[in-house]
């Protein structure tokens, strides 16, 4: 049987999201109630269960708040990937995302590396989506 990789789906409540991303721009949620900055993208404030939420355009600059490196994987398109660093990068703005972090050797990065965003496309024809990774910052 083969491996078909998965790409985001949007939806009402993402599309927003991804949008912005085709745009090259990442962005976050911010509830206008409670002054709390987020994301994932969602309908209502995940401290207050306000609804009164607006996206706002990141910085595209944080920081490396925690990482591990994968070294096998054997499923498409991953194993041609190895090693590989998924981490959580901490937004200036203060929402943690989790991501891919690329364009630095896997034993060069460290937590609380400054890094920046980088888009990449992933997929074809119209089910082609951008979306995001982190690099070191500079």
């Amino acid at each position: 049987m083969a491996f078909t990789f998965h790409l985001p789906v949007p939806d009402q409540e993402t599309q927003p999201f991804w949008d912005a991303a085709a745009q090259g721009r990442l962005v976050y949620q911010h509830c206008d109630k409670c002054g709390n900055n987020y994301h994932y993208p969602r309908a209502r404030c995940p401290r207050c269960w306000s609804d009164s939420v607006q996206w706002r355009d990141a910085s595209g600059r944080g920081t490396v708040y925690t990482y591990t490196v994968v070294h096998e994987n054997p499923m498409p398109p991953f194993r041609d990937r190895v090693p590989y660093a998924i981490g959580i990068v901490e937004l200036e703005e203060g929402p943690r995302l989790m991501t891919a972090l690329i364009d630095t050797p896997v034993d060069q990065i460290e937590v609380g590396m400054p890094v920046e965003v980088s888009f990449e496309t992933e997929g074809e024809g119209d089910r082609a989506i951008a979306v995001y990774r982190f690099r070191r910052a500079g």
